[in-house]
């Protein structure tokens, strides 16, 4: 017989306005603050497991389930965005230059 290991199956996603219960609750059964900021969300079995902000970096999880590689995931992917946004605007200002000099 197989048997599944129940993070498996992982969704990471921003949090929606109507996860802000949900992220609370983790917060609180952490023993932490909510994170500050745009959030990402790791998702299983669709319960809330973790979540990081992209702000700050702080990540909060629930310590009853196996999350520390949740919680890795979440923070690899945050690292991610963080460096995509940095790197556009980085570009955004000589975007702006080369749009000026072309007269639009």
């Amino acid at each position: 017989m197989s048997h599944k290991h129940p993070a498996t199956d992982v969704t990471i996603r921003y949090a929606f306005p109507e996860d802000a219960d949900a992220v609370a609750t983790l917060a609180v059964v952490d023993s932490q603050a909510t994170p500050e900021g745009e959030l990402l969300v790791a998702e299983v079995g669709g319960e809330l497991w973790a979540a990081v902000s992209l702000k700050t970096g702080q990540a909060i999880a629930d310590p009853f389930r196996p999350t520390a590689d949740v919680v890795a995931l979440l923070q690899a992917r945050a690292r991610q965005l963080r460096a995509a946004s940095e790197a556009s605007a980085r570009r955004a200002p000589a975007a702006r230059l080369r749009a000026a000099l072309r007269g639009g």
